[in-house]
């Protein structure tokens, strides 16, 4: 019997036709906790009276909280009732945002920040969640939808963050975020389904379980090698460019960010048609373009130091490039570990997640110390760098694929019979625990 005991699934539930549309705002939501700090950071190291590196780290502190909320508390999806579990998480986001609307200096801040981003996992939840109300033909689209709404929240949130702390200062952003958590933990607490745990297997062992997947899917840590550098470099790239349209150089208001960030909403649309080639040529040559194309906006937003028109122009190029690179890249790597196994993919998805979110707030810490040390040039190649890294590994692989040699690097032929099965038509990752 494998890990997720497919006799202890609940069947699936008919959903009503605004369970959906609300779940993505759901996700919209709170993804958005974790990007509108990006936008505002200046902001508050002017109220704060610190300096806009030290209050860059508050990015830092929600993306290391979101990264540890990933691996502690979305396993508790296969073992708590949905209901409960998503509306306390979100009602403890909503007065983590209060508590760091309210801090009167930093280090309350990075406290609440992290609270902030551990509880606001709801988008790896909903995933699984949505995907056992409907019929199966039809969760691929559910899952597109859960995805623009993320998507959506990252972007507007910036938006909208950095509109308003322009307007009414850097806690207000806090303020609406908090009441639009708690709005959306009363609306599922009335119409979320009530449903049995898919699985009764203990804390430790389901906590144990994307750790033994890494240790033993090769795709796996491929998948977040590439995901961890590329967002990395993302979000390096995303607290630098607070500091530099915010500094001396452009002098422009955080507002300016939010809007930057509102002219990469033609994201979503470039992720359907990522999804497409994947489907038709595999997730490996989409990670190779989506490569290029980060190293090619590396180079695009180094340009944005010329300031003006022409950087200002660069910087929205650069950002675009950067963020269809990523977002592609983030839907050819789920493909490749859900083709792992189909009893198995929450804890895939929790190694996976886990690992991008490290990678992210690594380069946040990094984007803004290379700020500080040697000015958006140093982001730029910071970016370069990290693209660079995921690039070699994913090159080495290909070499290895087309000279026959298997993930562990010794050079034999592949054995006869169903366990030869290429990866994606495997039924459980290598190795998965059973009773």
């Amino acid at each position: 019997m494998s890990l997720v005991d497919a006799g202890q699934r609940s069947a699936p539930v008919p959903a009503p036709s605004r369970l959906i549309p609300l779940l993505a705002l759901a996700c919209g939501v709170a993804v958005g906790n974790v990007y509108f700090p990006q936008a505002i950071a200046p902001l508050a190291a002017a109220s704060l009276g610190v300096s806009p590196g030290a209050a860059a780290d508050v990015v830092t502190a929600t993306q290391f909280g979101y990264s540890a909320g990933i691996f502690l508390l979305v396993p508790l999806g296969d073992r708590l009732p949905p209901r409960p579990l998503l509306v306390t998480l979100l009602t403890l986001t909503g007065l983590g945002l209060c508590a760091a609307a309210g801090a009167p200096g930093v280090p309350a801040l990075l406290a609440a920040s992290v609270l902030v981003g551990a509880t606001t996992v709801i988008a790896p939840l909903a995933g699984p969640l949505a995907a056992g109300l409907v019929a199966e033909e039809r969760r691929g689209v559910v899952g597109g939808t859960l995805l623009s709404g993320s998507i959506a929240g990252m972007l507007l949130s910036r938006t909208a963050g950095g509109a308003l702390g322009d307007r009414l200062g850097w806690r207000a952003p806090y303020l609406l975020a908090a009441l639009l958590t708690l709005a959306i933990a009363l609306l599922l607490s009335r119409t979320l389904p009530r449903s049995a745990p898919p699985s009764r297997h203990s804390y430790p062992r389901l906590l144990a379980a994307p750790l033994h997947l890494l240790r033993t899917e090769p795709a796996l840590r491929r998948s977040c090698l590439y995901q961890a550098t590329v967002f990395a470099g993302f979000s390096a790239a995303w607290t630098g460019v607070a500091l530099l349209l915010t500094g001396p150089v452009y002098g422009l208001g955080a507002g300016a960010v939010g809007l930057m960030a509102l002219v990469n909403a033609g994201t979503m649309l470039v992720t359907r048609c990522a999804g497409r080639q994947v489907d038709r040529r595999g997730p490996d040559p989409v990670n190779l373009v989506c490569f290029a194309l980060v190293a090619v906006a590396a180079g695009v937003l180094a340009l944005g130091s010329l300031g003006g028109t022409s950087g200002l122009v660069a910087l929205v190029a650069g950002t675009l490039l950067l963020d269809v690179g990523m977002q592609s890249g983030m839907v050819a790597n789920q493909v490749r570990i859900y083709a792992l196994g189909t009893d198995a993919r929450s804890r895939l998805t929790t190694a996976y997640m886990t690992c991008a979110y490290l990678g992210g707030s690594l380069g946040s810490w990094l984007g803004t110390r290379a700020y500080g040390r040697f000015g958006w040039a140093g982001v730029c190649a910071l970016v370069a760098l990290l693209t660079a890294v995921g690039l070699l590994r994913h090159l080495a692989a290909r070499r290895q694929a087309r000279a026959g040699i298997p993930p562990s690097g010794a050079a034999v032929p592949p054995p006869a019979g169903p366990e030869s099965a290429p990866a994606h038509r495997r039924d459980r990752p290598r190795g998965l625990p059973t009773r």
